[in-house]
């Protein structure tokens, strides 16, 4: 007797995502510094901490590399101040060893790495709270902050993710971010911006460095942003963030099969803003798409073992387990004021038994009827592995191309999901 088929067939299809990325970045980029050349000069070599964080954005190398050789040719001496609250460990090796994944060393960039962790405050926030500020970012001149600017995981508010956050959570360091969890559960994360005022009040923060990503994950804009237009500038760059904003183009989901989860993809390990799940004492919600069962396989390369955000999932695998790093994953999850987001779900011993366990979770669905999307990590959404039951959707939609044939799902021989972006 032949055995019941559980699992449905599927097909690798294509989706046109926003397209706008610079095509002359290099010209573009050297372009928004000199323009920016008039407004900045040092005639004693003032020195300036250049503040970079941990996400791996497109071109961030090239980008942090010709601000500090601007900052050179105008006369400063910039180095380097990791601004990246807990991540790393919330140590200084840590945090090098971060910057060094995405391409920032003392070797490459040609400048120091000033990554000790002391904060200190600077000034109080109305609801109480401390203000502080990287101890080594204060002892320089100036401040410059580079990062991108695109929607939060975690809230909703006219500043979201970028300049602003690096100026208060990022250099706030380990102790700093957890403040500003802490105090976001009683009064939101819009003290973000109220506090990044007061920190722009009292340091002299030279420019900001805000970035911009397209729907497939490339530089789109590069602008300088002067302290007093910083805010502003953020607020309509958000907006641009997230109208180019990559998302599932599938809901419901019953089953949502992410291959890697990682500090370097998203703070929370997958973007929720993509798997429309979230939980937190700020508040839970639910976006869309509306997902039944997550399984999560395994954590992306340039996690460095920081598995924060697998508590959004339901079932993962061994092989993730054992590769967390137990202390990185729990000192950013009580720094974040969210240890749910590092609870682990049921782990198996293959992705066939994982795969298995959500398809038996997720409601009375047949192989025929179950809606499966599979995606290589929340930030690469091109590319998804897609269940039949879609097929009559991806026919209409004409943003979405079917790659190839309607197959089983393929495994090896260990019973784990074989690659499917081609």
């Amino acid at each position: 007797m032949e055995e019941t088929p559980i699992f449905p067939q599927v097909a690798t299809i294509s989706q046109s995502l926003v397209r706008s990325a610079i095509t002359d970045p290099d010209r573009v980029i050297d372009a928004a510094f000199s323009a920016h050349a008039p407004l900045c000069r040092s005639q004693e070599g003032e020195t300036v901490a250049v503040a970079v964080g941990s996400r791996k954005i497109d071109r961030l190398a090239h980008v942090t590399f010709r601000c500090l050789r601007f900052l050179e040719e105008r006369g400063f001496s910039p180095f380097i101040v990791p601004a990246m609250g807990s991540h790393g460990g919330a140590t200084p090796d840590g945090q090098r060893q971060v910057l060094a994944g995405l391409g920032i060393t003392e070797a490459s960039m040609k400048v120091p790495i000033q990554a000790d962790m002391a904060a200190r405050p600077i000034d109080t926030h109305a609801c109480g709270m401390e203000i502080l500020f990287s101890e080594a970012a204060l002892a320089a001149d100036y401040v410059v902050v580079i990062n991108r600017i695109k929607p939060h995981t975690k809230f909703r508010a006219n500043i979201e993710s970028g300049l602003c956050k690096m100026l208060t959570v990022g250099l706030g360091k380990a102790a700093g971010a957890q403040a500003y969890h802490r105090y976001a559960i009683g009064h939101s994360f819009g003290i973000i911006e109220s506090a990044a005022r007061q920190v722009m009040n009292r340091i002299r923060l030279l420019f900001g460095v805000a970035l911009v990503e397209d729907g497939y994950g490339r530089l789109a804009r590069i602008e300088i942003v002067t302290p007093e237009i910083l805010i502003e500038t953020e607020r309509s760059l958000l907006k641009t963030a997230a109208s180019m904003m990559g998302r599932i183009p599938f809901d419901p989901i019953d089953v949502l099969v992410v291959d890697h989860i990682g500090k370097d993809i998203s703070g929370i390990g997958m973007d929720s803003n993509v798997t429309g799940r979230h939980r937190d004492l700020t508040g839970d919600f639910c976006r869309s798409p509306h997902v039944r069962r997550i399984f999560v396989r395994d954590l992306s390369p340039g996690s460095d073992g920081n598995a924060n955000g697998i508590g959004l999932a339901d079932f993962t695998t061994r092989r993730l387990v054992e590769r967390l790093d137990y202390e990185k994953t729990r000192l950013n999850a009580v720094s974040a004021v969210s240890p749910e987001k590092a609870a682990l779900p049921l782990f198996y011993d293959c992705d066939r038994e994982a795969l298995e366990a959500c398809l038996s979770t997720c409601g009375a669905k047949s192989p025929e009827t179950v809606r499966l999307v599979r995606i290589r990590d929340t930030a690469s959404l091109e590319y998804l592995q897609v269940s039949r039951a879609l097929e009559r959707q991806i026919e209409d939609d004409a943003t979405l191309t079917r790659l190839t044939p309607w197959q089983p799902i393929s495994w090896d021989a260990q019973g784990n999901l074989e690659p499917f972006i081609p």
